[in-house]
Order: C-alpha cells, then sequence, then structure tokens
C-alpha cells in the first residue's frame, strides 16, 4: 500500500491508501477511497474531468500526446504540474504524491 495526499475542490486534505499491486491508476484510487471526482470517461482521457496539479517532486510516466491534447483542449494545461489522475499509475515510486484536485477552467 501508498500514500496519497489529495487536496479537494473544496480545500480539504485527504491521505488514501491505494493497493499497488492491482494495476490502479489515481482516479482509481480516490474513487476506491470514496471521495468525489467526476472521472466522466472512465479513465479513457477523454474528457480531463479528473485533471489534477501535482504538488510534490514525484517522477511520473511522461504525458502520453492523448493526455496533453485532452488537457490542452481542457484549458488547464497553462497550469504548473497539471496531470490527468487516470494517467498516473499506481505503483511504490508515487508513494506520497501530493496532488490538488483541479477545475476545469474552460467551462
Amino acid at each position: 500500500m501508498i500514500t496519497i495526499y489529495v487536496t479537494d475542490l473544496n480545500g480539504n486534505a485527504h491521505e488514501i491508501q491505494a493497493p499497488t499491486d492491482m494495476g490502479m491508476n489515481v482516479m482509481e484510487a480516490i474513487r476506491a477511497n470514496e471521495l468525489p471526482i467526476k472521472a466522466t470517461c472512465g479513465g479513457m482521457a477523454m474528457c480531463a474531468t479528473c485533471n489534477c496539479i501535482v504538488k510534490s517532486e514525484h517522477e511520473l510516466p511522461d504525458m502520453s500526446e492523448d493526455e496533453e491534447a485532452m488537457l490542452d483542449e481542457a484549458f488547464v494545461l497553462e497550469i504548473e504540474g497539471s496531470r490527468l489522475m487516470c494517467q498516473i499509475p499506481v505503483s511504490d515510486t508515487i508513494d506520497g504524491l501530493e496532488i490538488q484536485m483541479g477545475e476545469l477552467t474552460g467551462e
């Protein structure tokens, strides 16, 4: 299990636990911990409703073209550290990850 620190849209801090052996992504871990998240497309990098700002200095996988395009269309790419939670796999390397849930500036 790893720990992920999440600040929700209301500014409340949450400490969630996520297993590293189930092939989950951060969005799924947040749902499993019963925090409210839209994630309209269910983790397919097609809606950007699970966007976040990564606050910690963790090494994350490179952003795919699909993720970059979705963040760009959602007007959040200009925010330093913007990522889609569905595109960050849960693994030992992100233990202690700190994220802030993002709002879509284009809505």
